[in-house]
């Protein structure tokens, strides 16, 4: 597939610097099969390596994907158990790849409720793609949105910093990755026309794009799409 289409720009200016991804709908592509969900996750993670490579080939700086929210701990343990066997088994098997298309691996969330075995998978992850320096991948695994503000906020009460000390940018420093940039686009697929706690505090001005496709059928020339619509509005951060 070629990724120049005349529809957008391919200027590197131009392209979103991060994008940001709700991948919904494993569980509902699944059903619509009279499969099992977890033949839906399996599917999505396919799809999940398919956008990975594609963001990394148009020169996407960052990548964040919503893999497991804060809420998602609430679903039929035999379905919590297994997505955290499929954690462990897609970073281990996708990691060498990574490494190999200069792809840095980062986990941001609440990881002190991570199953042990799998923060060492994880950590392991993190460790042997620290030097890549090309996309960076942002897996937002046991993450809310509200649970990062609320998080930040303990770190800054921990550190003692007076109030009149505290401002926008003090605040950042104690998100879960103050280093990267907030999304320039947030893409949702399944059709639902909310953020579902997802990056609360970075979306203020990230741009929407919203689409009835479920995630394990959303492709590269879906999100190639999207690029080309953000590319066509004008971004004003409130100003005129």
């Amino acid at each position: 597939m070629s990724l120049k289409p005349k529809k957008y720009d391919t200027t590197k200016e131009r392209l979103p610097q991060h994008i940001a991804i709700i991948m919904d709908g494993n569980g509902r592509w699944a059903k619509g099969r009279n499969l099992p969900r977890i033949e839906g996750h399996r599917q999505g993670v396919k799809r999940t390596r398919q956008i990975v490579e594609t963001c990394g080939k148009l020169g996407v700086n960052y990548l964040t994907i919503f893999a497991f929210s804060i809420e998602n701990w609430r679903r039929p343990t035999k379905e919590v158990d297994f997505l955290m066997h499929l954690f462990k088994e897609v970073i281990r098997d996708q990691v060498p790849d990574l490494v190999k298309n200069n792809v840095r691996m980062r986990f941001v969330g609440r990881l002190g409720k991570i199953p042990e075995d799998v923060m060492e998978v994880m950590r392991w992850g993190e460790e042997t793609t620290k030097d890549c320096s090309g996309l960076t991948l942002l897996v937002a695994i046991s993450y809310g949105g509200r649970s990062e503000i609320v998080d930040a906020v303990k770190k800054i009460i921990n550190k003692d910093i007076p109030s009149d000390k505290i401002d926008e940018k003090t605040f950042c420093k104690f998100l879960y990755a103050p280093d990267v940039p907030f999304p320039d686009l947030l893409i949702r697929t399944s059709g639902e026309y909310r953020v579902s706690n997802f990056l609360t505090y970075q979306t203020a001005y990230t741009e929407l794009w919203v689409t009835k496709t479920l995630w394990p059928d959303f492709t590269p020339s879906l999100l190639l799409k999207a690029i080309s619509d953000y590319q066509k509005r004008e971004r004003r951060f409130g100003e005129v």
